[in-house]
């Protein structure tokens, strides 16, 4: 077996790579991003490698990846299933895998705390490939952090060709980083690019599409051909801002990215159906009660009286957007406002419920996914 060095030149979807003593970890966040960090929740998201894959061309019929994946246990929710791992073969997906160990993190949600344990190195092997020239993708677990320790095949790996296909460059909510997808490649935003026939960079963030001026900034620089930005459902359920500060707050955003990619087109999107939040501000919070049952549901804990004082709602959220992305295409006409409701509104949910009241599943990704290709990327 051939071993070859993972570079940057073989990775697509990272914006940076962090090369440790344990292996290359891959940031879908700039260094200096990274420094500005304000939570561990955006640390341990950003380091989630959706989006992120190997890729390279080869005529190795056998490929094996040394990898330390990051399993997350939280404390009286039920075990989180294991990381997939994709390989595809010029475009279509031929095998599948995953590790059952690694690092350790245990967290605590309601104590605050979180602890690390190392664990071992695990090897995927993918055999059986077809012995000629080919494109290989593989896919890293959307959900799961992982150390790339070492790239083996029974043939010389070679820079992938370009394929001559625009880059997306997508920014949103757990959501987007695939909450609930049960593949890499099941995420809606890789459903949609793959549709497109586009290159994916996806900055969904769990939790955390909160319109931080360091992620606008990475944006900014980041080579892009389409961009979009999906705002409002982690505005409202972490609470972190008023109908005072949202206005200015998106408009600094935008103006951010705008430095970088004054042309570009600029997708904005606003939040999709979401019933616990419609009318209801937040923070949304785990119910305890589901967890005593096995399951894990989230309810809005704010009262909708408080809207008066300017706390936040989707809907309230998706007129403010509709509002500022009209003023601003006077000005920019390659600005564009796609209503979340269209990728999944009141009569999706009445049909799919999203089962944890916060997150879509598998299904509804693929839906979100295709709808997404032909709505905001003309697939």
């Amino acid at each position: 077996m051939i071993t070859t060095p993972i570079t940057a030149a073989l990775v697509r979807g990272a914006l940076d790579l962090e090369y440790t003593e344990r292996g290359v970890l891959p940031h879908r966040l700039t260094a200096h991003a990274r420094q500005q960090i304000p939570d561990a929740l955006l640390a341990m998201a950003e380091a989630q490698p959706s989006g992120v894959r190997l890729v390279f061309r080869t005529a190795a019929t056998a490929v094996e990846l040394d990898v330390i994946a990051t399993k997350r246990v939280y404390v009286g929710a039920p075990p989180r299933p294991d990381g997939v791992y994709e390989l595809l073969v010029d475009g279509q997906l031929v095998s599948q895998a995953g590790v059952d160990d690694g690092d350790t993190l245990t967290i605590d949600m309601a104590a605050g705390t979180a602890q690390a344990e190392p664990g071992p190195v695990r090897t995927l092997r993918f055999s059986g490939l077809p012995g000629r020239g080919k494109d290989v993708e593989l896919w890293l677990p959307h959900d799961e952090a992982t150390r790339l320790v070492a790239l083996r095949t029974d043939a010389e790996v070679h820079n992938a060709q370009s394929t001559g296909r625009k880059v997306w460059l997508h920014h949103g909510s757990s959501i987007s980083h695939g909450s609930n997808a049960a593949t890499p490649t099941g995420t809606w935003p890789a459903l949609a690019a793959r549709l497109a026939g586009m290159d994916l960079v996806n900055l969904g963030f769990s939790g955390s599409a909160l319109l931080d001026p360091f992620t606008a900034r990475a944006m900014r620089d980041t080579p892009a051909d389409l961009i979009s930005v999906k705002i409002g459902i982690n505005l409202v359920n972490s609470d972190v801002l008023r109908l005072r500060a949202f206005g200015p707050a998106v408009h600094g955003f935008l103006d951010t990215i705008r430095e970088g990619h004054p042309t570009a087109p600029l997708l904005v999107i606003s939040p999709i159906y979401c019933p616990i939040h419609e009318h209801t501000p937040g923070p949304s919070a785990m119910d305890p009660g589901s967890l005593s049952e096995g399951k894990l549901r989230f309810v809005a804990t704010g009262d909708p009286a408080e809207t008066a004082a300017g706390k936040l709602t989707l809907t309230m959220i998706r007129g403010e957007l509709a509002r500022i992305v009209k003023e601003r295409a006077a000005t920019d006409p390659n600005l564009r406002y796609l209503d979340g409701l269209e990728l999944y509104g009141e009569a999706d949910n009445a049909e799919s419920p999203l089962p944890d009241d916060l997150h879509p599943d598998a299904a509804t990704h693929r839906l979100i996914g295709e709808r997404f290709a032909r709505l905001g990327l003309g697939g």
